[in-house]
């Protein structure tokens, strides 16, 4: 079995009134090539006429966002003409590439209803060659990302990326990155097999486990060695995980802000080529 090299805990730290956890960077974890950045925000309730996320227009270069709306809503809108409102159990898969401005932001709906909000949104690298890419963007509902059933319906996996089992995911990952939701029942267990050479990315969104022996409770980042293929996971209550692999992109990275490169030089022009409007305009 793969051997654990440290279990990290996200860091508390609240955005305006959105509760929010950051396991990804931290003060013991930079990255996990080519997992990037991790927050979770929520669970929490929002009363009648709030004012919803606060994520207003922001641009992005070098990167991918993954968002995973575990419950309530967001609305996306981009410079590239996308836009869509994605409800609990949906994902959201934003390729930044050469540039884009978006929005992320409560419907219209959420924000006069309130209810329940609980939010995840992690950030993949992009090799050199792709840092430049055609930005992308696409957001699926509950209803479109196919699912699989272990331990006798015990557990439930929402594939996002990548192929599990056979199985192939909603959304076409550029660099390959496998990713899946998972819904535990307290008692079940599932054992997987991923290359040692890839890098494992495993989130405790809710619940506690042990994974190879070893306890992870909620909010909670494991990293793995790469020594073995073989992950043995055990739910010890009802939990929901986030797990992902991919083969480590092994350049160097540069994040300032919204913009991931591979030099301070990048960087610089991208807050140029963002200032002159090369990312699109933004229209309300």
């Amino acid at each position: 079995m793969r051997t654990i090299k440290q279990i990290h805990t996200a860091t508390y730290s609240p955005i305006a009134d959105l509760i929010t956890y950051s396991p990804l960077p931290s003060r013991t974890l930079q990255q996990i090539d080519p997992f990037l950045f991790l927050n979770h925000h929520g669970p929490q309730v929002y009363p009648a006429n709030n004012r919803g996320l606060p994520f207003g227009p922001h641009p992005h270069r070098g990167m991918e966002t993954v968002t995973f709306i575990i419950d309530g809503d967001i609305m996306h809108k981009d410079s590239g003409g996308y836009e869509s409102v994605i409800t609990a159990g949906g994902v959201q898969w934003m390729t930044a590439g050469r540039g884009l401005i978006h929005a992320e932001v409560s419907s219209t709906e959420f924000k006069k209803n309130g209810g329940n909000l609980e939010i995840l949104q992690l950030w993949l690298n992009l090799p050199s060659r792709l840092k430049m890419t055609e930005p992308f963007y696409k957001g699926l509902q509950k209803d479109e990302i196919p699912t699989i059933i272990h331990d006798n319906g015990n557990i439930v996996s929402h594939l996002v990326s990548g192929t599990w089992e056979g199985h192939k995911g909603a959304f076409d990952s550029l660099i390959d990155v496998s990713l899946c939701t998972m819904e535990y029942k307290a008692g079940s267990q599932y054992s997987v097999s991923i290359p040692a050479s890839h890098t494992i990315f495993f989130y405790v969104i809710r619940g506690q486990f042990i994974v190879n022996g070893q306890k992870a409770a909620m909010h909670t980042l494991v990293e793995f060695n790469h020594d073995a293929e073989q992950l043995t996971i055990q739910a010890q209550e009802d939990s929901i995980l986030l797990l992902g692999h991919a083969e480590p992109i092994g350049e160097p990275v540069i994040a300032q802000g919204p913009f991931v490169m591979n030099t301070q030089q990048e960087i610089m022009e991208a807050y140029n080529d963002y200032r002159m409007g090369k990312f699109g305009s933004w229209s309300h």
